[in-house]
């Protein structure tokens, strides 16, 4: 996955102008060598500790700022998904209670409604549009099946499909992440990151046979997110808000991704299934990949865009890093 940088910044330039003649000119090979010495003195974070033990950091912005934490992809089959039991016990948003005592928690169950309201009404519009074409496939789909069907085979083929499923399921790589009891933990700094990791503090990735090694070996200038783990969360709904001609692919396509992750590992079903194939969300998602990718795809997948509410996507991206911001754990 690609990364850009998702803010530009607008650098005036002004004409050169002729030295005065009691100044020196400057030696450019000096400059161009002070420069070289600069890079030379900045190498780049050494990756084989990361490799070797299969996990990455991670740096993620939200409203309320900017960590690092950690993330691994395993087998579902290997991990002990996060304790919610405590979370869960306060969570607004899976009580959905009346009342809410932070102001910012109500805002969000009152965007979840709205989300909820716009996205019915462009699916009522959908359905008016192609639901004969639908009911007609149904049909054909319904009457091929009895035609096929074989009495007896049923209860056979769909234990054996069972069984295939669940093996499936079970060597599929899932995310998790640096967690503990239902919350992500976010560090503002590498150091206080590093600090925790070496202090045996117990948390959802110690489950990986290679936490022992990270934590011996791990130090504070290792923690260097690669571009392509780097997430602005912060950035989206504003992104949103600012109209089709404005939308960032990168910035959107990357905090899709991001977010699939953190609400499969840190179990935030309400985020899955916003973001979950053939939601509105999901179909902005797969225009603007297929925008970014050009050719005449790229432009049936600007077409695409077009049609997508600009107010149901910024609501449901701004419910989701409500919920997200919700379940984090900020450490100094």
């Amino acid at each position: 996955m690609g990364t850009q940088t998702h803010t530009e910044v607008s650098v005036a330039r002004q004409s050169p102008q002729r030295p005065d003649a009691d100044e020196p000119e400057l030696d450019d090979t000096d400059t161009s060598a002070a420069a070289d010495e600069v890079e030379v003195d900045r190498p780049a974070a050494d990756r084989a500790l990361w490799d070797e033990v299969r996990i990455d950091p991670v740096e993620i912005a939200l409203p309320a700022g900017t960590g690092f934490t950690l993330r691994a992809y395993r087998p579902a089959r290997e991990l002990t998904p996060t304790d919610v039991a405590e979370r869960d016990q306060d969570d607004p948003f899976l009580a959905r209670r009346q009342v809410v005592e932070a102001e910012e928690d109500e805002e969000v169950v009152i965007l979840d409604e709205e989300f909820a309201a716009l996205s019915a009404e462009e699916d009522d519009e959908d359905e008016k549009s192609d639901g004969k074409r639908r009911r007609g496939k149904a049909d054909a789909d319904a009457d091929g099946a009895d035609d096929e069907a074989v009495p007896g085979d049923d209860e056979a083929g769909a234990d054996d499909e069972a069984d295939e499923d669940d093996d499936a399921a079970g060597d599929e790589e899932v995310p998790v992440f640096l967690t503990h009891k239902g919350r992500l933990l976010l560090f503002k700094t590498p150091e206080s990151l590093v600090t925790f990791i070496r202090s045996g503090a117990p948390n959802d990735l110690s489950q990986l046979d290679s936490w022992n090694e990270l934590s011996e070996r791990l130090e504070p200038a290792d923690v260097a997110p690669l571009d392509e783990d780097t997430y602005e969360l912060d950035l989206v709904v504003e992104n949103l808000r600012g109209g089709h001609d404005a939308w960032d692919p990168a910035l959107l396509i990357e905090a899709g991704e991001v977010a699939r992750d953190l609400a499969y590992a840190l179990r935030l079903p309400a985020v899955l299934d916003m973001l979950s194939a053939g939601s509105s969300l999901d179909d902005l998602d797969e225009a603007l990949r297929a925008s970014a990718n050009g050719g005449i795809g790229g432009f049936l997948g600007r077409r695409r865009l077009k049609k997508i509410g600009a107010q149901t996507a910024s609501l449901g991206w701004r419910t989701i890093v409500g919920k997200i911001s919700a379940v984090v754990d900020w450490r100094d």
